[in-house]
């Protein structure tokens, strides 16, 4: 995702190929029958080690990944597996003859990549067969939030369901440092975002499709199943959308920032209570790509209150309270400014915009003669999260003593180092509902919905599907939609008239 940091799982060099099973049905649709794979408990095992790549399969749960049906020549329709309703991914072929990979068709980044013949691993890109293959050699090189590929640019003829899309930029992978990618369930990724965002600006899959004419229309949308025993993972339709995956109209927003599909989102909600962060709007991307819904900490905290949810103690944020709660609610009671309480108390300066990091020494490492950049920043981004906690509970009308008791609660709650947070398996029944503010609609979130159950009985593991990440202004804050959203309503990305669109999926 260019400049943020997508947390997941990026890539695997393992074979990971599968038979196509071609097949047409009577609405004259072509499909790919993709099969599912089955969880890997020693996937599980590996990822609970306790070492950098033990983060992987946590990555893979974070990210890492129109109109009526035209007719069949208009539309593609490439179907999803979906393992663990972690990772949604498809096939496609490269070459000429085309040899098959398994890629994430990921909304939040733009380029396509596969692994190189010259890469240490395989499955590998054989591109000396190909009859269509032009060499390049342009270096290329992408961050994600879990790792890296480097490699460099190649051309050849790509084909996605039956379209064959002709002399296609993409990246021959030849490093990958980490043994992350190798947990994952796929070998590439098909980036679906704008060419904004592109690595080396090389075109985009999808601009192609549409500059070559191989779809009618400039649309294309994602049905994501959430049924992890379905054979079916889902299916991503080039030029339309189909209509038994999804329910009434779609509600449409524009798309505010091309780059990533991001666009505005209102207030946000835990039951039917407002959590004040997004109350002056916030901004959102849909990505395809991220397993969870990210967003900023402050609510994170909120909703795992709210949902019983474990996170870590957070020594800077019971810092913060101790030491300056009472001052933060006196000010708050005076009528001061929220934006400007924490630069006022002096653990932030202020922009007139937004709270920025002060170089003062850190109360919780006071003895350590000299606190870091990163905990100073912690210091101010936590006085501002106390802010807003606090303001909603003055709102509910709380006694001071209730106010401060229950900030501490959200300091317990805080999300892990990795943004994950575990739940009882057994209390989905009492846990609220969280709602988003789209173009003037509330589309809700079921506990069942926004919980991610791994495993069976009682080995079975609940995990939030809710993960923190902060962005701070102009940019954010930000939300990141990923599967857990987009798994409950079918998403429509209308390139040609620049919005997005969601409907309850079917």
């Amino acid at each position: 995702m260019g400049t943020i940091v997508k947390t997941t799982v990026v890539t695997v060099f393992l074979c990971l190929l599968f038979p196509i099973v071609f097949s047409t049905s009577n609405d004259g649709l072509f499909r790919i029958g993709l099969k599912k794979r089955k969880f890997d408990r020693n996937n599980l095992l590996a990822a609970q080690l306790d070492s950098k790549e033990g983060e992987a399969l946590r990555g893979s749960f974070r990210k890492y990944l129109h109109g009526n049906l035209q007719e069949s020549k208009d539309i593609d329709i490439v179907a999803l597996k979906n393992y663990m309703d972690a990772q949604y991914f498809g096939e496609i072929g490269i070459g000429s003859p085309p040899q098959n990979f398994t890629v994430i068709f990921d909304t939040g980044s733009s380029n396509l990549w596969v692994p190189s013949s010259k890469c240490y691993f395989s499955v590998l890109l054989a591109s000396g067969h190909s009859s269509t293959y032009n060499a390049n050699g342009k270096p290329a090189d992408i961050k994600y939030g879990t790792g890296q590929i480097s490699g460099f640019f190649s051309e050849d003829h790509v084909t996605v369901g039956d379209l064959v899309v002709k002399n296609q930029e993409f990246i021959e992978a030849t490093s990958e440092p980490s043994l992350t990618f190798l947990l994952a369930k796929f070998d590439g990724i098909l980036g679906l975002g704008f060419q904004e965002i592109s690595v080396g600006n090389a075109v985009p899959v999808w601009y192609n499709m549409v500059n070559q004419g191989l779809v009618k229309e400039p649309v294309f949308s994602f049905w994501l199943s959430r049924n992890s025993e379905d054979n079916l993972g889902g299916e991503l339709v080039f030029g339309g959308m189909d209509p038994k995956h999804f329910k009434g109209n779609h509600t449409y927003v524009p798309v505010r920032r091309k780059g990533y599909w991001q666009f505005d989102m209102g207030d946000f909600l835990i039951g039917n209570e407002t959590t004040g962060f997004c109350a002056g709007g916030c901004s959102a991307i849909a990505d395809s790509g991220t397993s969870l819904l990210a967003g900023p900490t402050g609510i994170i905290a909120q909703i795992n209150h709210a949902i019983g949810a474990s996170g870590v103690v957070s020594q800077e944020c019971k810092a913060v309270v101790s030491e300056y709660g009472e001052k933060i609610l006196d000010m708050l009671l005076a009528k001061d400014e929220p934006k400007k309480i924490c630069s006022q108390i002096g653990l932030c300066l202020f922009d007139g915009t937004q709270g920025v990091s002060m170089g003062i020494e850190s109360i919780v490492n006071e003895n350590a003669g000299k606190a870091s950049g990163s905990l100073r920043d912690a210091m101010c981004s936590t006085c501002e999260m106390a802010v807003i906690w606090m303001q909603n509970q003055l709102k509910q009308n709380q006694t001071e003593d209730h106010i401060i008791d229950y900030v501490n609660e959200l300091c317990d709650r805080l999300p892990s180092p990795m943004g994950e947070s575990s739940i009882d398996c057994k209390s989905l029944s009492s846990m609220p509902s969280v709602s988003f503010t789209i173009a003037g609609k509330l589309f809700e979130l079921r506990p069942e919905q926004y919980v991610m159950k791994v495993g069976e009985g009682d080995g079975a593991q609940c995990i939030s599907g809710f993960t923190a990440l902060d962005v701070p202004p102009p940019r954010g804050p930000l939300w990141i939609l990923g599967d857990v959203f987009m798994g409950q309503f079918h998403t429509v990305f209308d390139y040609g008239n620049m919005q997005i669109g969601f409907a309850e999926a079917a």
